[in-house]
């Protein structure tokens, strides 16, 4: 190349680099259309799986009966909805995973809230069709509802049973150096996917050593919000009032939140609580084809210098303190459904019952 340099004539070289500039434009507008095209597709084949079971579950013959009279209400057992929330690399495909694994042989059905561009938001309108399809879908009950979604309040639509919430947090600095990899080298789930910054070889303690937006603090604020909900200052980075709203949310509104670093805990208790959908996951994560779990490539630990820089910022110290309280509210929850003995885990027997019933026949 460089003996070419010098043969070249400079026009010929400026007009060499500007036909390369071009091809590779070229090339990434080319790369930019089939990712377009391959989500119009996933979208195209979601919607017609959904009509291929919607099919399944109706019948020509009751559909006359059915319009003339209300179809039987369905059993408490059956009339359920889990949503999974799920905030990006915290393990959520590897707990989805277990869900699919789970739902042909537990009966239920699981399915994919797939937002345009992964937008935690959604339109007015889209939350009144999500909160009818959630609870008058009969054909999907019980279901599992998993998406890259924000909390969403379901009393503000005059819903009396509301859907039951579950999440899984992580350390945000260990989520946000897996997030930085993710986009740059994706996983051994997809190995083949193009990524959005595939290519960029810096590493993550390169990118804080010279401030890079894509490791920058405000990449930190994403668990809150995600707790927050679908109000304006939820997505306000830094809002103190968001943290709180987050916090009461967490406590109040979801069932169970579990972190990361203890997911076998999680799933655990997710079995005790719910054996409609989790009969099975505890022992599908230990001993399974462990098909469930997913691994960002070439991964690479922040240092030490990294982290402290990054531990100076306010955005951090807010979205550290809502994971110490998701973890100490998740810990006091596991303290009160499990004992350790030889090193493994042990759910706690009912430790209720209940006597002096009257009257007495």
């Amino acid at each position: 190349m460089g003996l070419l340099r010098v043969m070249m004539p400079p026009k010929l070289q400026l007009l060499a680099l500007l036909a390369f500039a071009v091809a590779m434009f070229f090339l990434e507008n080319q790369i930019q259309k089939l990712e377009e095209s391959r989500g119009k597709l996933e979208r195209a084949i979601a919607r017609h799986e959904v009509r291929e079971i919607e099919q399944r579950h109706t019948q020509d013959g009751l559909r006359e009966r059915d319009a003339a009279a209300p179809a039987p209400a369905l059993s408490d057992a059956e009339d359920v909805v889990i949503i999974y929330n799920r905030v990006p690399k915290t393990a959520s495909t590897s707990f989805t995973n277990i869900a699919y694994d789970l739902c042909g042989k537990n009966r239920y059905h699981v399915l994919h809230i797939n937002t345009t561009k992964n937008n935690p938001v959604m339109s007015i309108q889209d939350q009144v069709r999500f909160v009818k399809n959630v609870t008058e879908w009969r054909e999907m009950k019980p279901a599992f509802y998993h998406g890259h979604v924000s909390f969403l309040d379901f009393t503000k639509f005059g819903v009396k049973k509301k859907p039951i919430y579950i999440n899984v947090i992580r350390d945000p600095i260990e989520r946000l150096v897996s997030y930085y990899y993710f986009l740059r080298f994706g996983d051994d789930y997809r190995p083949g996917l193009r990524r959005r910054k595939q290519g960029d070889k810096k590493t993550f303690d390169e990118c804080v050593s010279v401030g890079g937006s894509d490791c920058a603090p405000e990449k930190l604020w994403l668990q809150i919000p995600f707790f927050c909900g679908h109000y304006s200052e939820c997505w306000n980075v830094g809002s103190a009032w968001a943290l709180e709203q987050a916090k009461y949310n967490l406590v109040n509104e979801y069932m169970l939140v579990g972190v990361t670093e203890e997911l076998e805990d999680f799933v655990m208790m997710l079995e005790a609580a719910l054996p409609r959908f989790f009969k099975g996951a505890t022992e599908l994560y230990k001993t399974g084809k462990k098909s469930h779990l997913r691994k960002t490539s070439e991964k690479k630990p922040p240092t030490k210098e990294s982290i402290a820089k990054l531990q100076q910022s306010a955005i951090w110290k807010m979205e550290n303190e809502f994971y110490e309280f998701a973890l100490e509210q998740f810990q006091f929850v596991r303290a009160h459904a499990v004992r350790e003995k030889d090193g493994e885990l042990y759910l706690l027997a009912q430790n209720f019952f209940y006597e002096k019933i009257y009257p007495k026949n």
